[in-house]
């Protein structure tokens, strides 16, 4: 009895090292790759940025000081100082938080609905196949941007909203992705098996199907979030994000292109902050793409 006890416990502890070993296999894969490591450098410099920002801001994102308007960088105002006089660089230290918040609250809602929409479409196929899909082509039918906009347009302008038409619109590619990756997968042996055995069609979808599908899942989120965040600077450069004073980085642009002859920096900070985070995670992708890949699994 002790040791027919004893043994699920081993077993556990087995199981868990085989999971890091992978996450170990993955983050080596990546660190080895230029690209890669560039990406995963940006990221780490987000989260840092985002956690760290109380401790590494050099003055108040929202303390406004009209004698020190629009100075250029110095040492005093690393990135300088916009028309109110705030100072870029805090601004931009807690704008990676509304980034972060965009990232993630998108991922979380995008995620399980795209692979519910799409496993369900591909196990089930005919109608209930076609009635799915159709939805989804409706959606795929506008450009993102375009839907973001009447979407915030309707439910009105403010952070939580533009998160909300945002997710409604990014959906429908993961979406595709499920369905394709579950039609290769329904007809296998172990599918059958699993029927045979009476299991329902929930369990096989949520226990044989979905994990199949995760990969290619998460490699596809990790290359929308440069969409995200151009999605997010978009509406909020039109005012329909996050509003004033909160630091968001394309509002930050928007307020700042009047100025921008003159004081280059109010726009080219927040820009370069946009374009390296959006080029990490389409670089990171790529290398997640490569790094999930069988043969290259396989390889190592």
């Amino acid at each position: 009895m002790t040791d027919a006890s004893q043994r699920p416990a081993r077993e556990t502890v087995k199981r868990v090292p085989q999971s890091l070993i992978a996450l170990r296999n993955i983050l080596t894969f990546l660190l080895k790759s230029p690209t890669s490591a560039f990406g995963l450098l940006v990221l780490a410099v987000l989260l840092s940025g985002a956690a760290l920002a109380p401790l590494l801001a050099t003055h108040d994102p929202y303390a406004q000081d009209l004698q020190s308007a629009l100075q250029a960088p110095s040492m005093a105002h690393f990135f300088g100082t916009d028309e109110l006089g705030r100072d870029i660089y805090s601004r931009i230290l807690y704008g990676s938080r509304i980034t972060l918040t965009f990232i993630t609250l998108v991922s979380v809602i995008v995620g399980p609905i795209g692979l519910l929409v799409g496993t369900v479409a591909g196990y089930f196929g005919g109608r209930i196949d076609t009635v799915l899909m159709r939805i989804t082509d409706i959606f795929l039918s506008f450009p993102s941007l375009i839907l973001s906009l009447a979407f915030v347009a309707a439910l009105g302008p403010s952070l939580n909203n533009a998160i909300i038409a945002i997710s409604l619109t990014a959906w429908p590619p993961i979406a595709r992705l499920a369905r394709a990756e579950t039609l290769t997968f329904r007809s296998a042996d172990y599918i059958a098996a699993a029927r045979l055995q009476g299991a329902s069609s929930g369990r096989i979808i949520w226990r044989s199907i979905v994990p199949m599908c995760l990969p290619s899942v998460l490699i596809r989120l990790t290359l929308n979030m440069a969409t995200v965040i151009l999605t997010a600077a978009g509406l909020g450069f039109l005012g329909l994000g996050a509003q004033p004073p909160l630091p968001e980085w394309g509002a930050m642009i928007a307020t700042g292109r009047r100025y921008m002859i003159d004081s280059w920096w109010t726009v080219t900070f927040p820009g370069l902050a946009i374009l390296c985070v959006s080029l990490a995670f389409n670089l990171l992708g790529d290398g997640l793409r490569d790094a999930l890949d069988p043969k290259q699994m396989n390889r190592r």
